[in-house]
């Protein structure tokens, strides 16, 4: 749990209060009490634009939305408190690019704050470290960072005055699920063409809105006593509802690597996701797996300026040209 008053990054109280876990909401209940998303009409703009422009593009652009970055849960209405789910969307940033570089537009749903596109490489020290005053007072960028911020700048514009990616930022679950449910109408309308490469970390569980303390939960009360409802399985609803059509693309993250093949072969089955991409926390940077119903494969980084979602993306992209021509609707070829 956060406390939004300070860098208060271990949780409080936990040796003293209780959270227990309530049955799942359905999805419909889900959406009919959370807060009303900001701007839902100026997003939804953006994407039918977004959607129309790539879906016009000659032959038809394929259209990936890549999700990045973890889910809040706020404690309170008027938020001070949450509980964050990490990610530091290094993942979904990578795999924007590489996307990008393989002919899809791509709708990055990501956390607020989460590594972005084109950013990966900059240096992590302060941004004030970046820059270089002149003789002249002139700020300028420092010279050992020049070819990086000017090839990430080069890149990012061309995606976005090229009309290929657009960013759509959320902080909390009740964000993200309205704007994935908003991307997800858009992007059945390219049917077939669609992707989903859902790479958030998103809450399992989280507090009712209707039934959160509307401030501050006040320290001096004493114990917490807090009742925690599962997150509805949204990933059914996108499947079966939102974009029936679309290539869909989970992500199964474990600890025990003894269970992680069975949980990802679940996935595949409950869901009806067409790949779910398997990892363990303790390699998921040098190494993941493509489990599919009719095989598996490993992917493993060749060095250390590797990016591993090089190779996922290829692979990835193959998947989904076969699953294109594979239905009946026929083939259409991304190049």
């Amino acid at each position: 749990m956060r406390d939004g008053g300070g860098d208060k990054r271990q949780p409080r109280f936990m040796a003293t209060r209780t959270y227990a876990v309530m049955a799942a909401e359905n999805p419909e209940s889900f959406f009919a009490a959370a807060p009303p998303l900001r701007d839902a009409d100026a997003v939804a703009a953006r994407l039918r634009e977004f959607v129309a422009r790539n879906s016009s593009a000659e032959g038809g652009r394929r259209i990936v939305c890549v999700t990045s970055g973890g889910t809040t849960v706020p404690l309170e209405q008027r938020c001070v408190r949450y509980i964050d789910n990490f990610s530091s969307g290094h993942r979904g940033a990578a795999s924007t690019e590489y996307f990008l570089k393989a002919g899809y537009a791509v709708i990055f749903l990501h956390r607020r704050g989460s590594c972005q596109p084109y950013c990966r490489f900059l240096p992590d020290d302060s941004f004030l470290k970046f820059f270089d005053v002149d003789a002249q007072s002139k700020v300028q960028v420092a010279e050992c960072h020049a070819p990086v911020v000017k090839k990430a700048i080069g890149d990012y514009c061309k995606a976005i005055e090229g009309g290929s990616l657009l960013k759509l930022p959320f902080t909390t679950i009740f964000e993200y699920l309205q704007l994935l449910n908003m991307v997800a109408t858009s992007i059945s309308l390219v049917g077939l063409r669609g992707m989903f490469y859902l790479a958030a970390a998103v809450s399992d569980f989280y507090v009712p809105w209707d039934s959160m303390a509307k401030h501050k939960i006040q320290s001096g009360g004493g114990p917490l006593d807090m009742r925690l409802s599962q997150v509805p399985k949204m990933l059914s609803m996108l499947r079966n509802q939102w974009a029936p059509l679309a290539f869909c693309v989970s992500f199964k993250l474990e600890t025990d690597s003894d269970i992680l093949i069975q949980k990802a072969h679940m996935a595949l089955n409950k869901y009806k996701m067409n790949i779910v991409v398997a990892n363990l926390l303790a390699t998921y940077k040098e190494e993941v797996i493509i489990v599919t119903n009719k095989e598996r494969s490993i992917i493993r980084k060749m060095n250390k300026d590797e990016d591993l979602e090089k190779q996922m993306i290829k692979i990835l992209s193959q998947n989904h040209s076969k699953y294109i021509c594979g239905s009946t609707n026929g083939c259409k070829s991304p190049d």
